[in-house]
C-alpha cells in the first residue's frame, strides 16, 4: 500500500489545528483555564501595562474569531477568577496570579509545541508558514467582505 502526502487544504489545516488545540486544552485544563481564556490572558500579559478592555476584546476576537459578547464573557470569567482586574473604568490589567498562571501555562505549551515540531526541517516549516500566512490573509479578507 502506498501513501501519498496530502496537499495542503482546509481539511488538512483543520485536522492539524484541532489536534494541536485539543492537546493544548488538555495541558491548560489542570490550570483551570480554557484555550480562549489563555489567549485572552496572553494578550493582557504581553501588553505594556493596563490596556483598554475594548482593545483586549478586539485582539481576542481577531485571534480566535469569536464573537465580542463571547470574549467579553471570557474577560469577566478571568476577572472573577482574579487573573485580570479592572484598572480604570475602561481599562484592565493582568494580576500577579494571572501573570504566574500565564508563565506556567506558556512553559508547558511551549514544551508541547517543541515536541510537535521536532524533526521538521526549517525549510518545510518556512514553506508551511508562507502558505498558512497567505491562507489566513485571504480568509480574513473573505470574512471582511462577508461582514461587509
Amino acid at each position: 500500500m502506498t501513501t501519498t502526502t496530502p496537499l495542503v487544504d482546509g481539511r488538512v489545516i483543520g485536522l492539524a489545528h484541532y489536534a494541536s488545540r485539543a492537546v493544548l486544552e488538555r495541558v491548560l485544563a489542570p490550570h483551570g483555564v480554557t484555550f480562549q481564556q489563555f489567549v485572552t490572558l496572553r494578550l493582557a500579559t504581553v501588553a505594556d501595562g493596563p490596556m483598554r478592555t475594548d482593545d483586549l476584546v478586539d485582539g481576542v476576537v481577531t485571534t480566535v474569531k469569536a464573537g465580542p459578547a463571547d470574549v467579553r464573557g471570557t474577560v469577566e470569567e478571568l476577572v472573577d477568577a482574579g487573573l485580570l482586574a479592572p484598572e480604570e473604568p475602561l481599562r484592565i490589567r493582568v494580576t500577579d496570579a494571572g501573570r504566574e498562571l500565564y508563565a506556567k501555562g506558556s512553559a508547558e505549551t511551549t514544551a508541547v509545541a517543541t515536541r510537535l515540531y521536532a524533526g521538521i526541517p526549517e525549510a518545510d516549516r518556512a514553506a508551511a508558514g508562507r502558505v498558512l500566512s497567505l491562507v489566513t490573509e485571504r480568509a480574513n479578507a473573505e470574512l471582511a467582505a462577508l461582514d461587509g
